[in-house]
């Protein structure tokens, strides 16, 4: 049976993280998507959030199912500029300053001129400050340095850089010959690579789908809502693609594809999962049952605005997550396998 191409795949998320798109600035890496998207003679349509609606018709037009990706990432913003000519941030998402220190970024402003610079401690040098090991990494304490000849607020000001002005991070993105992908990130372009990849297989291949399916790319769901609206009252199933959070106490892995049972909204639908699972093992596709315990996903913002649906969790492993990701091409190609069969399944209502 041919599955959609794991090498295609990975060319496509690199070439999906390499578009900076913070929550809150997502036009660039939305118009990518709906332009390959029109390539396939996929209907498509946007919200006015900015996320991204394709369609897929299937046999029965009156339960319809939706899965659902996000391309919005971690960020920043500027806060403040300061005296020195350097950028006190506010952060976009839920992670710690510990995990940018020392990453590149780029600046935007709003009129679309884009600046390099370095996020960087105040107290960095070690032969200045004493202590600079031991200083709270905090809003405080972090600040950008940008790489232009700047001595002053109204120098920075005079590049037309303003408060406001969004900051994305380098993701550094790498696919090492042992089938690793390292990059920022992968949260959760690995999965909308692979509802693109996927998309394009049915179409290609002119795969009848029982239920006519909606693939919703979303752009919020770093901070909350990416996905609690634009579903269809025929949306019986909602399944969202993420990642599988990796740590002390967790099942998944970086090799395998991860099926929620729970996370921090609570469990996700017990029918579905065991469908997921039965898929997973009459297909001898590798998987790991888990619980996020601090994740809320596309899936619960949706149940959590109140539509009657039901809802499911699935995604790849990725180690440290919210900071410097890493996958392997496995969890990738048991992702691809699992969501291959389960849009071509019965519904559990």
């Amino acid at each position: 049976m041919a599955y959609p191409n794991i090498d295609e795949t990975l060319q496509l998320l690199k070439e999906l993280v390499s578009i900076p798109s913070p929550s809150g600035n997502t036009e660039k890496v939305i118009s990518f998507v709906e332009q390959y998207l029109k390539e396939l003679d996929v209907e498509t349509s946007r919200n006015r959030k900015g996320g991204l609606i394709a369609t897929l018709h299937g046999r029965d037009d009156k339960k319809h199912r939706l899965l659902t990706a996000h391309v919005d990432t971690l960020g920043a913003i500027v806060k403040e500029i300061k005296p020195s000519g350097r950028l006190k941030l506010d952060l976009i998402g839920g992670f710690k300053y510990n995990s940018i220190e020392g990453e590149y970024c780029e600046i935007e402003t709003s009129e679309g001129k884009k600046y390099t610079g370095t996020i960087l401690m105040h107290q960095t040098s070690v032969h200045v400050y004493k202590d600079a090991g031991k200083a709270e990494r905090n809003q405080e304490n972090m600040e950008v340095r940008i790489d232009e000849v700047v001595h002053s607020a109204e120098e920075v000001q005079a590049l037309g850089i303003e408060i406001g002005d969004f900051v994305s991070f380098d993701p550094r993105v790498q696919l090492t010959p042992s089938g690793y992908i390292k990059s920022r990130h992968l949260d959760d372009k690995a999965s909308v690579a692979l509802l693109l990849q996927l998309i394009k297989q049915i179409k290609s291949e002119s795969i009848d789908l029982p239920y006519t399916t909606h693939f919703l790319i979303s752009n919020n769901e770093e901070i909350g809502y990416g996905g609690n609206s634009n579903i269809t009252p025929e949306t019986v199933e909602y399944l969202a693609v993420d990642m599988g959070a990796m740590g002390d106490g967790q099942a998944t892995d970086e090799y395998t594809v991860s099926i929620c049972v729970k996370d921090a909204s609570g469990p996700y639908h017990y029918e579905l999962r065991k469908k997921l699972v039965q898929l997973a093992k009459d297909h001898q596709i590798d998987y790991k049952l888990d619980i996020y315990p601090y994740y809320g996903s596309d899936a619960s913002a949706a149940i959590r605005s109140g539509h009657d649906i039901v809802h499911g969790l699935i995604g790849p492993g990725i180690d440290s997550s919210h900071a410097f990701e890493r996958t392997h091409k496995k969890s990738i190609e048991n992702t691809a396998k699992l969501l291959f069969h389960y849009l071509q399944s019965e519904m559990v209502l």
